[in-house]
């Protein structure tokens, strides 16, 4: 039986934490199931010639640390298995919905915290969830 791999997007707020219990109740359901947290570091300029797709641990923040540290503490917890991913690009929905979408990451489900800006703030920042909703090729799951 393959293992099913669910995406959850963490950016330590606290909507993305109960996304994270979400995908977490998710997880349980299946027999063999995976959560991966995906952060997305758009520390990075967006004039930035490079382009750092998936960061080696030793260069996330400690900010960045600590919230996968506490999404690997609730996943264990479950008795799931968790993996950490942090993506270095410009905008985390472009960022999320490139990792999520590419065929060798098998993502199976995405779920996703939305923090409900609201209509003002979205029309001049965009809403991540929205775009990944709207962009990605799995099963998006959005928690309020």
């Amino acid at each position: 039986m393959s293992t099913k791999r669910i995406m959850v997007c963490l950016d330590g707020s606290k909507n993305s934490l109960r996304g994270l219990d979400a995908a977490i109740l998710s997880a349980k359901q299946s027999s063999n199931a995976i959560i991966i947290g995906v952060h997305s570091d758009t520390s990075f300029s967006a004039f930035s010639a490079v382009r750092a797709p998936l960061l080696p641990e030793k260069k996330w923040t400690n900010e960045v640390q600590g919230i996968m540290h506490i999404a690997q503490k609730k996943a264990e917890k479950s008795k799931i298995k968790f993996e950490g991913i942090v993506i270095g690009g410009h905008t985390s929905g472009i960022d999320l919905t490139t990792f999520a979408n590419n065929p060798k990451n098998k993502i199976d489900q995405i779920v996703i915290g939305s923090r409900g800006m609201g209509f003002p703030k979205e029309i001049f920042f965009g809403s991540t969830s929205n775009f990944v909703l709207h962009k990605a090729k799995a099963p998006v799951t959005i928690v309020k």
